[in-house]
């Protein structure tokens, strides 16, 4: 691959893991394929299940029996466009919410919109701007959010919103007008109160109930909260800053990251508590139970109560029996429980995640981010759900170095004592340290390869932009990361807006891009900006290639700080190979650059290939045709990393790792 001219024949192979069952498919039961379904919603009217799909970047709807078709969006033709059926366009719809009447509300989390969708699959956008994130009350285009993740509707038609990254619950009328309902944007925390002197942190979920009261996930700080119609904010369970898994009374009870909120007719609350990977039940009195699947025990398997699995549960829905629905995200399925706790699962086939080391097939993961090799040919990929730093040999022997299945935390330490948060990128150096961003503890993490973890900046959990040395520096959901020759790290800040480098002593200063000022500006160091950067290359002479995501362009950053446009036009959505701003992306997600200087990324399901005067190829993959194929017409899934090794291109993909290897001429 060193070369810049035609592509060679390639040729898919899995070195480990299982290929499972994500794709896009309607149909009934296990012929039905998910591709992350992150959200899901019921019909009060005709008890009509709605689905987001993100990973698919559609909107399905289903029957109780599991027949599943598609209302809107086409499957990897990711955008902003409004229209009918397929013609409209999604970029990671999140959340959905049904109204009385049979319209679709949904979160729009990386168009930072919120979406209307009527009963006919007409799709409009009621609020926000694709592109243009912020914190604005205001009608329609006017208003701004900053990655949307909840939704929920209530009677009078009014939409309330979990707005992300603000920390706020905002609220939209019918008409499309947008106002502050509680918290203060840019100012997370956990603090209750009225309106604006409340503090969330990073809520993802949220329902109403039947007297206007909503209920809201707060992901961070591991609680759940409610809302008066007031606007007064309360904890009804957990304690802020207590992460666990344990059944109790108020601040008693302990959540891990729940995402997922829905509420019944007599004010019981069900939550999708992600981390813990169960569904909750919480009382009006805040009772909390845990209704089915056991803590830490993350897989796919029905049953009932405790002896049910759920990979990462994400959303809930109940209906008027009292039967929840869940949106199992990592297992690309739609799952129900009943009230006494009975686990089915209604459409899609399970991904085998898990956890076991083994020899290839046999090896089991949970939701892979990033991959890197060394010079001795192993493999190292971040396994996320399972909070774990995997090796993979040449041989295709799997082994865990770091961390133990699935126990979050931040713990340093040797092998499985160590502890991680959603660990996503993964870089090697020239000496075998391996380098991880730990996403959700919002720090860089250093491994030696005989697994010893320390903390190289960064403190666990306190998110924020600060540059400094060691502890003393802040980032905010750190994504992709890449290492220099001379052992400098550089970082996709993601929620910071900025590109990081990271010293080998723990220097951390901002290469370029501001904190908090999202956008798309070429510029040098803080004139120029990025929205929501998630993947880093850096190639011979030092240049940095950043995969900007939400702006769906590729940005080249030199040694000093100068950022300039290399593929792509920011806004503008698809998957048109080009040259330079005639190129257009997806979900533009990770990044890695050969001997040549070629950048390689992974865009939805396919692998796009940007030479250094910026014309762009796709690879491999097919645009809008999710599911994995082996072969020599490869298909990929929902791939998270990819990393140059030799003249081939590993990839994880979901729960596997796959190697994409070139042909003779």
């Amino acid at each position: 691959m060193a070369g810049s001219g035609a592509m060679l024949p390639v040729s898919l192979e899995l070195l480990a893991g299982d290929i499972g069952g994500t794709g896009n498919a309607d149909g009934a039961g296990t012929a039905v394929r998910f591709s992350g379904p992150m959200g899901v919603a019921i019909s009060s009217s005709d008890g009509r299940i709605y689905i987001a799909d993100r990973e698919n970047g559609t909107i399905r709807k289903a029957t109780s029996a599991g027949v599943v078709a598609t209302l809107a969006g086409k499957p990897g033709g990711f955008g902003s466009a409004d229209g009918t059926g397929a013609a409209a366009r999604f970029r990671a719809p999140d959340r959905v919410a049904v109204d009385s009447a049979g319209n679709v509300y949904v979160a729009d989390e990386t168009n930072h919109s919120i979406r209307k969708i009527t009963a006919a699959g007409v799709v409009t956008t009621l609020a926000g701007t694709s592109g243009m994130p912020g914190s604005a009350d205001g009608t329609g285009a006017g208003a701004r959010f900053n990655h949307p993740s909840g939704v929920a509707v209530d009677s009078a038609g009014n939409v309330y919103v979990a707005d992300s990254a603000n920390s706020t619950l905002r609220k939209v009328t019918a008409a499309g007008v947008v106002t502050t309902l509680a918290g203060t944007a840019g100012s997370p925390g956990e603090a209750d109160g009225t309106g604006a002197a409340a503090r969330f942190d990073h809520p993802t979920g949220v329902a109403v109930d039947g007297n206007g009261n909503l209920y809201v996930a707060d992901d961070q700080s591991d609680t759940i909260r409610k809302i008066t119609s007031a606007g007064v904010v309360t904890t009804l369970a957990g304690t802020a800053g207590v992460r666990g898994a344990a059944d109790g009374t108020g601040a008693a009870a302990q959540f891990n990251a729940p995402q997922g909120v829905a509420v019944d007719r007599t004010f019981n609350v069900y939550v999708a508590d992600t981390g813990n990977a169960t569904i909750r039940k919480v009382s009006a009195a805040g009772v909390v139970v845990t209704l089915a699947g056991a803590a830490g025990m993350r897989g796919s398997a029905d049953g009932s109560g405790a002896a049910a699995r759920f990979d990462a549960p994400s959303d809930v829905a109940v209906d008027l029996s009292g039967n929840i629905y869940v949106a199992d995200f990592a297992a690309d399925t739609l799952r129900m429980v009943t009230p006494t706790g009975d686990v089915t699962t209604v459409a899609g086939a399970a991904n085998l995640a898990g956890s076991t080391d083994g020899t290839g097939a046999a090896a089991r993961f949970d939701f892979l981010g990033g991959i890197a090799g060394d010079s001795a040919g192993n493999l190292y990929v971040a396994d996320g759900a399972n909070n774990t730093i995997r090796k993979l040999t040449a041989d295709g022997v799997v082994t865990t170095l770091a961390g133990t299945a699935p126990m979050a935390g931040s713990a340093d330490g040797t092998g499985t004592a160590a502890r991680f948060g959603d660990p996503f990128g993964i870089a090697v150096d020239s000496a075998g340290n391996l380098y991880v961003t730990d996403s959700a503890n919002n720090t860089l993490r250093k491994i030696t390869s005989a697994g010893v973890v320390t903390t190289l900046a960064g403190t666990a959990v306190t998110g924020g932009s600060a540059d400094g040395t060691g502890s003393a520096a802040r980032f905010n959901e750190p994504l992709g990361i890449a290492v220099d020759s001379a052992g400098n790290l550089y970082i996709a800040d993601s929620r910071n807006n900025t590109v990081r480098k990271v010293t080998a002593a723990g220097v951390v200063t901002t290469l370029a891009g501001a904190a908090g000022l999202p956008g798309s500006t070429d510029g040098a160091g803080a004139a120029a900006r990025f929205n929501f950067p998630s993947g880093v290359a850096v190639d011979s002479t030092g240049n940095i290639d950043v995969v900007d995501f939400n702006s769906g362009i590729i940005r080249k950053v030199t040694p000093a700080g100068v950022v300039t446009t290399l593929a792509g036009t920011a806004g503008m959505s698809g998957a048109v190979d080009g040259t330079g701003a005639g190129a257009r992306f997806g979900l533009v997600l990770s990044a890695s650059v050969d001997a040549a200087g070629n950048l390689y990324v992974l865009d939805g399901p396919t692998i796009r290939k940007i030479t250094p005067t910026g014309v762009t190829t796709t690879v491999a993959g097919t645009p809008g045709v999710a599911g994995i194929m082996l072969g020599a017409t490869p298909r990929f899934s929902g791939p998270q990393g990819l990393a140059i090794i030799g003249d081939s291109i590993v990839v994880a993909d979901t729960n596997a790792v796959l190697l994409l290897r070139h042909g003779a001429q």
